[in-house]
């Protein structure tokens, strides 16, 4: 009873074991070309020549039968005509025993008994049969009896054969060969003739031995000229693999080595010229956007000086404005205007060079996201209330504390509450806010005209917007959700986008409740709880909350549907300016 423990344990181990073992083959095998192609040319090999040795030795053993048929055959017919001549003696049945030994005897070829069995139960002449008497073997009545009976019914000179073991072990094959005939006086008979077919079994062994070793010889010369010829093509093929893996990590000086004339080293010249123009064009874009960079930043910088006079004589114009005519006083409120759009672009392009040029940086602390919200709402009531729009905060009781840079996320939340005015078609707009223990989210949600496929695809594009003939009310350089975009991802965060045509659109801010933590999900839907259950196209970055990525456009979009509407195509878009 202790043992059964052991043994099953014993047991156990063995299956992981194998298990382990044929997990890592058919691991190897989908990893290795060069194994494949190895494995792949031996089993080809094996089957072919088991193929072909098959039928080569079936070919081989039917002549050998055949011949061996023949000669017995030729045989037993002179047999017949041998004992056909017998006189008629007084003692008959001596004269066919001796007849009988003497032809035994005699044989050309290797034989284990003849046989005469007379046909008459009642003959006068008893069966004759003279056995080898040192291997031994079957009697006419331990043939198959539909073979006996199938020579009873035979006509002369008409014969009949069949394969048998001469072994019980059926080791030994013989051949029997049975022909009828007809002794004067004593009437009609049955010869039976059986040889031994062990010297064609030897030799159809003999060839199947030598087949098999060539066999084996071969398919490890195959295996060895598929390992050389894989090798050959694998290598370099690995190699340009890893000079390709180590380009994408930015060692662009790095080349395949080229030796010879043939296909591969062409192959390998040619990517390295790609490598090398791929270089040079990487490092010409690079030389281009330092010097954008740099421009755009020198220029706005440059640009501060006359337009800060510009403005303070724009201001006193406009201060001045009741004392002009009416064209005047006009001329002097567009100036005013367009001299802070003006400025405000100018903020937006020094922002956009400082996060070109990686020169962001983070001013982190623990902020109530419920302050941040209401202070916004709270300085776009006049412009909400002027489109006709009703802005209605849903927030918890409790504080949403995350450290945050206040005057980014200020920024962001901002842009995209005035946003949802400017598209919001004087409807309410719903600003929700939400936490769990990894982030904190802000999603504004209006009921506007809604987005379409291509806008959602676009609407982080910087200087772009949905409809370029609609008015823009509130102003706004074109970068504004660009910038939001950034600040999202300098914490760390995401910054999502929904829309469907008619229905409105959503845009849902989530970072990290501590700085540095990664997030995976998010405490707000998207789409909105409100939405139609639908396949939706989300722009933004891939989450883990039953999104799935598709790359389209000029960012990442995921698609996130319901069970019930799994099926349904992607459909949306959105007229915010950008």
């Amino acid at each position: 009873m202790s043992r059964a423990p052991a043994v099953a344990g014993v047991l156990a181990a063995t299956g992981r074991g194998i298990a382990d073992l044929t997990r890592w083959l058919v691991s190897l095998f989908s990893r290795s070309l060069q194994v494949r192609i190895v494995v792949l040319t031996v089993v080809l090999t094996l089957v072919a020549i088991f193929g072909v040795g098959t039928y080569m030795t079936q070919v081989i053993a039917r002549g050998l039968f055949e011949s061996k048929l023949s000669v017995v055959s030729d045989q037993t017919n002179t047999y017949v005509a041998q004992i056909e001549s017998v006189a008629s003696e007084e003692d008959l049945g001596e004269a066919l025993t001796v007849q009988l030994q003497s032809m035994f005897s005699r044989s050309p070829s290797p034989l284990r008994s003849i046989s005469l069995e007379p046909r008459d139960a009642n003959s006068s002449v008893l069966p004759v049969t003279v056995l080898d008497t040192v291997q031994g073997s079957p009697r006419v009545e331990e043939l198959p009896e539909d073979f006996r009976q199938q020579v009873s019914d035979s006509v002369a000179d008409q014969q009949r054969y069949t394969s048998i073991n001469l072994a019980e072990s059926g080791e030994i094959p013989g051949l029997v060969v049975a022909q009828p005939l007809s002794v004067p006086g004593a009437g009609q008979f049955d010869l039976y003739v059986i040889a031994d077919l062990s010297e064609e079994q030897a030799t159809l062994d003999f060839v199947t031995r030598a087949a098999a070793v060539a066999g084996v010889v071969l398919v490890v010369l195959v295996g060895a000229v598929g390992l050389l010829v894989s090798r050959l093509v694998v290598t370099p093929v690995r190699t340009g693999s890893e000079v390709a893996r180590e380009i994408a990590d930015g060692d662009l000086d790095r080349r395949m080595p080229v030796t010879g004339r043939d296909e591969l080293s062409q192959l390998a010249q040619s990517f390295n010229d790609m490598a090398d123009s791929m270089q040079e064009q990487i490092l010409r874009m690079e030389r281009l956007s330092v010097l954008q960079r740099q421009f755009v930043s020198d220029v706005s910088h440059e640009l501060r000086t006359p337009l800060t006079t510009i403005h303070i004589a724009s201001d006193m114009l406009y201060e001045s404005r009741d004392e002009f005519d009416a064209s005047a006083r006009r001329s002097a409120e567009l100036l005013n205007s367009q001299v802070d759009r003006f400025e405000q672009l100018l903020g937006d392009l020094l922002e956009i060079s400082r996060y070109d040029a990686g020169a962001a940086e983070l001013v982190v602390h623990p902020h109530d996201l419920r302050e941040i919200v209401t202070g916004v709402v709270e300085t776009v009531m006049v412009v909400a209330d002027r489109s006709g729009s009703q802005v209605r905060v849903h927030a918890p009781t409790a504080p949403v504390m995350a450290e945050l840079d206040r005057v980014r996320i200020t920024r962001v939340v901002r842009n995209l509450v005035v946003n949802a005015i400017e598209h919001g078609d004087g409807r309410p707009i719903d600003v929700h806010l939400g936490s769990n223990a990894e982030a904190a989210a802000v999603s504004v949600r209006d009921h506007g005209i809604g987005m379409s496929t291509e806008h959602v695809e676009h609407v982080f594009d910087r200087f772009w917007r949905a409809d370029p003939s609609r008015k823009r009310t509130l102003g706004g350089s074109g970068l504004g959700l660009a910038i939001a975009l950034e600040d999202a991802h300098l914490h760390g965060g995401w910054l999502q986008a929904w829309g469907e045509l008619g229905e409105g659109s959503c845009f849902r801010l989530t970072i990290p409740r501590r700085d540095g933590q990664a997030i995976t999900t998010s405490p707000l839907p998207l789409p909105p709880a409100d939405a139609a259950p639908r396949a939706a196209l989300v722009a933004g970055p891939t989450s883990s909350d039953g999104s799935v990525r598709i790359q389209t456009g000029s960012i990442p979009i995921v698609v996130e549907a319901s069970a019930d509407e799994q099926g349904e195509g992607a459909r949306t878009g959105d007229e915010h300016d950008v």
